[in-house]
């Protein structure tokens, strides 16, 4: 009778903490990023009346005959099964979809999490902001002003620096992709306005200088008297200023100098496809890509020693010999006043960032430019349900996790990160009460088995009486 007394508060005791574990659940079931817990039972010890026999040539064999002790807890596990994803449009909310954590930490401890609510503080470092954990990744280091992210390196804070500046950048190249069309006709010795307009075709863009001021680039194509498939293009940047800014144009690897030729001449094969150029001073391209080098003066520069003032130069791509698609071309259809694109901007401020499936943060600044600023990390591990929960929604290494390999999401089993989203806690209420359902009987039971043996011991009492 004693034995089913124990028995019935071991059970009675392990209800209890299952018990607690649903409760635990329940609480946490809209919790961010929160894995839900499950407790497994074992038996527990046994008494052994009598034990087992072998079979002999007269008898057969006995079993065993053991009284049970009890059960206990065999396991409270982490379940790390995927939450619903919530869309927020907070894009600095980061949810995983797959395996894996965010890194954060906290002086020199790590912790783990699938809470994926963070900002910046005053600062501009990435953190939660529950509890001011900082968030680690890699920032990108800028190399021959190229940003490159190396993510063999040691994870570090991640600092997203709004309202920090970038510097105007003076235009290297101008690309163009106009079509001079074939059917426009000849400029006469003595042209009127309006046979000279007819007879011209012209295109600009804005290009940069070293301080951020904006130059119009202006190209002026006339087709060649007595040719088919020649044009001469004047360039001039600036030329509705008071005073014309000094253009010189040259095939040459140096910037050509000050009071050069500003003009040169294109030639297209009988496909209509960019031939060659030649510069004023009777130089001709080689096959590949046909450059011309523009140089002109910045006025507002401060002059050199000598007095002249600086000159800024940059490349004029007109294309690839033989090729169409990014080139400047010469066919039978309406001229296109099209260069392309031009590398130079004024100066910006960061405005805002997006992070991407990769984790790769990128700064969005008022000139339109766009710059890699660091990457998110994550972790994985060999057992994440070995991980031991710390609080905060975290989790932390345990001696029977695996040590964590942090590394780009996507990678060695890692999952993807969705930007503007949340993970929800992976509490299914349904289960849950069930559960509830099933250890409120169990517990109920286990009571009962107290009472009777109680009743037992009474009349075991009263039989003196």
């Amino acid at each position: 009778m004693m034995r089913s007394l124990f028995s019935g508060v071991s059970g009675l005791q392990n209800h209890q903490t299952r018990m607690d574990v649903i409760g635990n659940n329940i609480a946490n079931i809209n919790t961010t990023g929160f894995k839900k817990g499950r407790v497994n039972f074992q038996d527990l010890l046994y008494q052994q009346l009598q034990g087992a026999a072998r079979p002999t040539e007269e008898l057969g064999g006995v079993n065993p005959k053991e009284v049970g002790l009890g059960m206990s807890i065999a396991s409270i596990d982490t379940i790390h099964i995927q939450g619903s994803l919530q869309t927020t449009g907070v894009g600095s909310d980061l949810a995983i979809k797959g395996t894996g954590f965010f890194v954060q930490k906290d002086g020199t401890k790590f912790f783990y999490t699938r809470a994926g609510d963070f900002n910046v503080d005053s600062e501009g470092t990435f953190v939660n902001p529950a509890n001011g954990y900082r968030v680690q990744g890699w920032m990108a280091q800028d190399i021959e002003g190229v940003q490159v992210l190396d993510v063999s390196r040691d994870v570090e804070d991640i600092v997203i620096p709004v309202g920090s500046k970038d510097p105007a950048r003076a235009t290297t190249v101008v690309n163009f992709a106009c079509n001079l069309d074939k059917r426009i006709p000849e400029i006469p010795e003595n042209p009127t306005a309006l046979q000279t307009r007819q007879g011209t075709w012209n295109t600009s863009i804005k290009v940069y200088d070293s301080f951020g001021d904006e130059h119009t680039l202006l190209v002026e194509f006339t087709r060649v008297a007595g040719t088919n498939n020649s044009w001469n293009a004047a360039v001039s940047v600036d030329p509705e200023n008071e005073y014309p800014t000094n253009t010189a144009i040259g095939l040459g690897a140096e910037a050509p100098a000050a009071g050069g030729p500003a003009a040169f001449t294109v030639n297209f094969s009988n496909n209509g496809t960019l031939l060659s150029a030649e510069d004023g001073e009777g130089n001709l391209s080689d096959a590949g890509n046909v450059v011309m080098n523009v140089a002109y003066d910045v006025q507002n520069a401060t002059p050199g020693e000598d007095g002249d003032l600086v000159r800024q130069e940059f490349a004029l791509n007109l294309g690839t010999v033989g090729g169409f698609i990014n080139s400047i071309t010469q066919f039978a259809e309406s001229s296109s006043s099209k260069a392309v694109n031009q590398d130079g901007y004024v100066m910006g401020y960061l405005e805002n960032y997006k992070i991407d499936q990769s984790g790769i943060i990128t700064g969005v600044y008022s000139n339109g430019t766009s710059r890699t600023i660091g990457q998110v990390a994550m972790a994985s591990f060999p057992n994440q349900g070995g991980l031991e929960k710390a609080g905060d929604s975290t989790f932390v290494v345990s001696n029977n996790s695996g040590t964590a390999n942090i590394g780009p999401s996507g990678i060695a089993g890692k999952g993807t990160i969705i930007s503007g989203a949340l993970e929800m806690s992976n509490v299914d209420m349904a289960s849950e009460f069930t559960d509830m359902i099933v250890t409120q009987r169990g517990f109920q039971a286990n009571s009962r088995t107290i009472q009777t043996a109680d009743q037992l011991l009474q009349e075991l009492l009263t039989l003196k009486r």
